[in-house]
């Protein structure tokens, strides 16, 4: 069964991988770099801001900062657990032929993918608090860390399983951590 399972992952890896062009390369490896981010994010925290004021967006910041700590450091945990190579570290998908789009492909491990667990949380966490304002802010936000996903078999770093399971374990956290939030702000804030 697990077997079973591996092998379709791999299959379908090696067929979205294969999808690629050196056309759509830049874009992938500008999509994915973290620090080109870092105006969207600005972004991101403005509008959370403006939503919830000074006090509270103390509170939120914090929040969010120990949910990426939180997210970054059991997606290590588990690939240190699992030991799953990476696609660009199997020897059997090289010599299939598989898109190898950059030097270099991350840690020897991959299981499961940090990029599509931070992303995903920082979504749901993000989309979750500005909903009532801006309604599509969710969805919106969704598809970016989905694309964030993506670009991770597209450079040929992560397994499908592994952003599937990623981008899960960060939306669930995202939720829990939203909660925490509301938690905190209602109590520190409130009373």
């Amino acid at each position: 069964m697990i077997d079973q399972l591996i092998q379709y992952d791999t299959d379908l890896f090696f067929y979205l991988n294969s999808l690629g062009t050196p056309t759509w390369d830049g874009f992938w490896l500008a999509y994915t770099f973290k620090l080109n981010w870092i105006p969207f994010y600005a972004l991101l925290l403005y509008l959370m801001y403006k939503k919830v004021g000074k006090n509270p967006f103390i509170i939120t910041v914090l929040v969010v900062a120990l949910m990426v700590l939180f997210t970054d450091q059991i997606t290590n945990l588990f690939k240190s657990g699992f030991h799953r190579l990476r696609p660009c570290h199997t020897a059997e998908l090289l010599e299939r032929g598989m898109r190898v789009v950059r030097e270099g492909c991350g840690g020897q491990f991959g299981f499961f993918s940090g990029h599509a667990s931070n992303s995903m949380a920082v979504a749901v966490f993000t989309g979750l608090m500005l909903k009532d304002r801006f309604k599509f802010a969710p969805y919106i936000l969704v598809v970016w860390a989905l694309a964030m996903a993506y670009s991770r078999v597209y450079l040929g770093v992560h397994y499908p399983l592994d952003i599937l399971c990623g981008m899960t374990f960060g939306a669930i956290s995202a939720v829990a951590f939203y909660k925490l939030n509301k938690y905190l702000i209602r109590t520190l804030i409130s009373s």
